[in-house]
C-alpha cells in the first residue's frame, strides 16, 4: 500500500506568485501549481494532501505561537498518517525545525521541513525537486525525527543554520554530517540512528521567553551588557570568540557574575561557523566559567534560543534548567565522549 503523507503549507517563497510589488502569497496558488506537475502522481510519490494555512506568513513573521500550532496539528493528523512535510520560508526554517524537535517527544513518523528559494512556479524553482524529494524520502527512507531536507541533503533540524541568502545550498549543518544524501543514489550516512520509540507522541508546550543575545566584539560598552541583563531577561546568550572567550574587562565579568547570582541563565555559544565552546582552553574562557556562565558546547544559535525557550516554558528550576541545557535532549549536542 501506499504510504499517506500530510503536507502542511505555513507559507513561505515556494508558494508564492510574482505580482507588481514582488512575491507574495496567495491563497490556493500552490495547490493549483502542483497538479499541473505530473511528476507529483508518479507511481513512486506516496499519497499526500496538502492543508493550507491561513493566513499564510512570511517566515520572518515566525513566532513560538506558531510553532505550537504547527505542533498540535501534527499530533491532531499523526496516527492518520505516515508522515509529514512541513512547508516553511527559509528564513526561519531552522529556527522551527529546531523548536519541533523540543516540542514532539518520542518521534516514530519522520517531520520534513523544506521550501524553496525560487517559487514553485518559476521554471528555474529548487522547491519542485526539494518537495518530491521530502515526499520521497518520507515514504521510502523515512528518519523518525524533525529533520529539514533542502538542496538535495537531508538534516537533523536542530543542527541546521541558514548559511547562504542567495544561493540553492541554503542550509548547512557545521557539526553534523546530513543524514542523508541524495544523488543518483540515496545514501544514508554513517551515523547512530535513533532507537525506535514505542512511547505515545508527547507535544509539550512552548511560549515566547525573554532571551537577549549579545554578539561580543573589540571594544563594546560595558552599558550594552548591563542593559540586556536588565529585568525580565531570563536568558542571555554570549556570543563569544573561537572556544568562548572574552574580554577580561572586570566591570564586564563583575555583570555577568552578579546576573548569573540573580538566576538567569547565561549561555555561551562559540560566533565560529563550526566547533564547539570550550571554556577549560584559555584564561579568558576560564574566567567566564567561574562567574557562573554555561558552556552551549555545539548548539547552533537557532537550537540554542528554541532550546530556551522550551525550557524556560516547562517552568524547571534554575538548577534543572543549567543542567538540561547541557544534555543532550534531541540531538543537538555532539557527546564529547
Amino acid at each position: 500500500m501506499k504510504k499517506k503523507i500530510y503536507i502542511a503549507y505555513t507559507g513561505g517563497t515556494i508558494g508564492m506568485k510574482k505580482s507588481k510589488k514582488g512575491y507574495i502569497p496567495i491563497p490556493g496558488f500552490l495547490q493549483k501549481q502542483i497538479k499541473n506537475m505530473p511528476e507529483f502522481y508518479k507511481t513512486e510519490i506516496p499519497i499526500f494532501i496538502i492543508n493550507e494555512y491561513r493566513p499564510l506568513i512570511d517566515s520572518s513573521n515566525m513566532t513560538p505561537k506558531n510553532w505550537k500550532k504547527i505542533a498540535y496539528d501534527i499530533q491532531k493528523k499523526y496516527k492518520k498518517y505516515d508522515g509529514f512535510i512541513i512547508l516553511h520560508g527559509t528564513d526561519t526554517m531552522s529556527y522551527t525545525a529546531s523548536a519541533l524537535s523540543f516540542i514532539l517527544e518520542n518521534l516514530n513518523k519522520p517531520i520534513i521541513i523544506t521550501g524553496s528559494q525560487i517559487p514553485l512556479s518559476e521554471v528555474r524553482s529548487d522547491g519542485r525537486q526539494n518537495l518530491i524529494n521530502a515526499l520521497f524520502i518520507a515514504a521510502h527512507y523515512p528518519i523518525n525525527e524533525v529533520t529539514l531536507l533542502f538542496h538535495n541533503k537531508l538534516y537533523r533540524g536542530n543542527r541546521t543554520t541558514k548559511m547562504h541568502a542567495n544561493g540553492l545550498n541554503a542550509f548547512s549543518s557545521p557539526n553534523l554530517h546530513p543524514l542523508l544524501e541524495i544523488g543518483i543514489d540515496i545514501k544514508y550516512i554513517k551515523r547512530k540512528l535513533p532507537k525506535k520509540i514505542k512511547k505515545n507522541l508527547i507535544v509539550h508546550n512552548i511560549s515566547s521567553q525573554p532571551i537577549n543575545v549579545l554578539t561580543i566584539y573589540p571594544g563594546i560598552s560595558n552599558k550594552i551588557i548591563k542593559n540586556c541583563l536588565l529585568k525580565p531577561t531570563k536568558g542571555l546568550i554570549l556570543y563569544t570568540y573561537g572556544t568562548g572567550n572574552a574580554p577580561q574587562n572586570k566591570k564586564f565579568l563583575m555583570q555577568l557574575h552578579k546576573a548569573a547570582q540573580k538566576k538567569i541563565i547565561i549561555l555561551n555559544l562559540t560566533q565560529c561557523f563550526s566547533g564547539r565552546v570550550n571554556m577549560n582552553n584559555y584564561f579568558t574562557g576560564k574566567t567566564l566559567f567561574t562567574s557562573g556562565i554555561i558552556s552551549g558546547k555545539d548548539l547552533t544559535l537557532e537550537a540554542a534560543i528554541t532550546k530556551l525557550h522550551f525550557l524556560f516554558s516547562q517552568k524547571f528550576s534554575f538548577n534543572l534548567i543549567k543542567t538540561k541545557i547541557q544534555k543532550n535532549l534531541r540531538g543537538e549536542i555532539t557527546d564529547s565522549s
